[in-house]
């Protein structure tokens, strides 16, 4: 499986919090302790921004400082910090792609993710979408320089690598999506767009669609998507047109959880879906 840096970093602040945590010590404790000892300039906000995963770069020279600090002196696990710390300061493959996917945070987890669980009320789920539907979204946004457009389709399709056909090391996915969404695609894009959502298909990748006469539904606050890993904890994601949004409490996940459940029972089945899209393209 691919290693993400994105993912690595948010262990590794997990981690460091735990060991705060641990020692019972405080935020003001550990930054006057460093102070105390040399170790480069510290302050409240700063080890806050550490241990809410808020970096782009891990210091060594702080992350050393902190395991001082806690007193975590056996040699192997030393060792292990120092390869984790490495690895969360490696550029992941999206770093190419800055000018039109800024630190791709999200891109970076779904990298490694175990499984995906979306539900997508408006588009097609990202790692779903054809050439042809992202190009038409991307104009859709507002975007008109066809460099830009392009530069934008290719980070598309580069993130869908990890669902290419025989791809041993990629995520399950279980993707929602709502009939106005399959709606809204555009007429000189749609047979494609839904002939692909039909086809992709296999065990480990299934498609739903929650059809309008679902009503009211468990999911009308908006789309969102559910990423579970192997060695580490679920996180959400929600995203809106200023920012993207991750959730990581427990009760918050639980939540979302539980609302993906209700409207998995509220869509129709992946067979009845697959008709359903079968008639999107012939009606």
């Amino acid at each position: 499986m691919a290693k993400s840096p994105t993912l690595r970093r948010r262990r590794l602040s997990r981690r460091l919090r735990e060991l705060r945590e641990a020692k019972g010590y405080t935020s003001s404790y550990v930054t006057s302790e460093a102070k105390k000892r040399g170790k480069g300039k510290w302050s409240r906000g700063k080890l806050t921004r550490i241990e809410n995963n808020e970096w782009l770069r891990p210091s060594v020279i702080d992350v050393d400082a902190l395991l001082d600090i806690y007193e975590v002196t056996d040699p192997e696990e030393r060792l292990a910090y120092a390869t984790l710390t490495k690895q969360a300061r490696q550029s992941g493959w999206w770093v190419g792609y800055a000018d039109v996917l800024g630190k791709g945070a999200y891109v970076g987890l779904e990298l490694e993710a175990a499984s995906i669980r979306t539900y997508e009320a408006l588009v097609i789920p990202g790692l779903l979408q054809t050439e042809g539907y992202a190009r038409a979204i991307t104009r859709g946004h507002g975007v008109v320089d066809e460099g830009e457009i392009e530069r934008y389709v290719e980070a598309r399709m580069a993130r869908k690598q990890i669902i290419a056909p025989g791809s041993t090391t990629g995520p399950s996915v279980w993707a929602i999506i709502d009939e106005a969404a399959l709606r809204k695609i555009p007429v000189d894009v749609r047979a494609e767009q839904i002939r692909y959502l039909i086809e992709v298909q296999r065990r480990d990748l299934r498609v739903q669609v929650l059809p309008d006469s679902a009503g009211l539904h468990a999911a009308t606050a908006g789309s969102f998507a559910i990423l579970d890993f192997q060695d580490d904890p679920p996180v959400v994601y929600r995203e809106d047109i200023m920012a993207q949004l991750f959730y990581e409490d427990a009760v918050e996940i639980a939540h979302c959880e539980t609302v993906y459940r209700y409207v998995q029972a509220s869509a129709l089945s992946v067979e009845d879906s697959r008709a359903f899209m079968e008639n999107l393209i012939t009606s």
